[in-house]
């Protein structure tokens, strides 16, 4: 059994427990059900402010605590600090881990950071059920990843059109050009591609940009997992990369908001000297 057999093992027990305890009419009568939601996909499409140019690489600041192959990332984990300090350094949006025995995420988490910025949020976690759908939803979350390793063809399909229906954006998550193949690239506007294997967990950076090369223009490029340094970010602006998923890097900093800032600045310094 791989690691991500696993976690989706313990997921659907999850769910099932969740479900028999708290109902959809239940969530649906929380506030931020009604709430509308922030625009993704825009959010980290955006253009660089301060010259009006597509230069700009978005950055998704991730807030999680621990991972399967690291452990406990940081100790001294407060989410609502967190999301203050990466929307002053300049996060596009914030990716909330909310998967509770792999990565020690919750859903009050998610909640919690809803009320502390106004930045658009994804909920990280591994989607198998509609009903975390309204949980992500319920919780105030603007966002969710959808990972296709996770699911069959089918179920990506209804996933996404049942996030949709909620108001939801939706990060579909690839790892290689096979899952490519498999899904309906005209209704995606946000895709991903994890440099982190999922059943090994070891990271290739090249990973993103090979995989997305040839996408549809229209669709918002991200990477995601293992990226450190600006040369790295640049690189990737330079190759197509519209956004990218930043969480451990950031995690491991005295002051994560702050780690970001410099990044983007180092990044947009090479980025001037190369444009894109």
């Amino acid at each position: 059994m791989t690691i991500l057999d696993r976690i989706l093992d313990d997921t659907r027990t999850l769910v099932a427990r969740r479900k028999a305890e708290v109902s959809v009419a239940d969530l649906e009568t929380r506030p931020a059900f009604s709430t509308p939601t922030r625009p993704f996909a825009e959010a980290v499409c955006r253009e660089d402010p301060s010259t009006g140019s597509g230069q700009a690489l978005a950055v998704i600041t991730e807030i999680k605590k621990a991972s399967p192959s690291q452990g406990v990332i940081r100790s001294d984990f407060n989410p609502v600090e967190i999301a203050g300090q990466y929307e002053r350094g300049g996060a596009a949006a914030l990716s909330v881990l909310t998967e509770p025995l792999h990565f020690q995420g919750s859903l009050d988490i998610l909640a919690a950071v809803r009320t502390a910025t106004d930045l658009p949020i994804l909920r990280k976690d591994f989607i198998v059920d509609e009903y975390q759908l309204v949980e992500a939803r319920a919780y105030g979350a603007d966002a969710v990843l959808l990972i296709a390793a996770a699911l069959e063809p089918s179920e990506l399909h209804d996933l996404h059109d049942a996030a949709t229906d909620l108001g939801l954006a939706c990060l579909v998550e690839l790892h290689d050009e096979a899952e490519l193949e498999t899904i309906d690239l005209d209704r995606v506007q946000v895709l991903g591609v994890n440099n982190r294997d999922l059943r090994t967990f070891e990271v290739n950076v090249e990973r993103a940009p090979r995989v997305l090369a040839d996408v549809p223009k229209h669709i918002v490029r991200v990477a995601e997992s293992g990226l450190k340094t600006a040369p790295d970010l640049a690189l990737l602006r330079r190759r197509g990369i519209d956004a990218v998923l930043i969480g451990e890097t950031f995690m491991r900093a005295p002051d994560p908001g702050a780690a970001l800032a410099t990044l983007r600045h180092h990044t947009a310094r090479l980025l001037e000297d190369q444009p894109v």
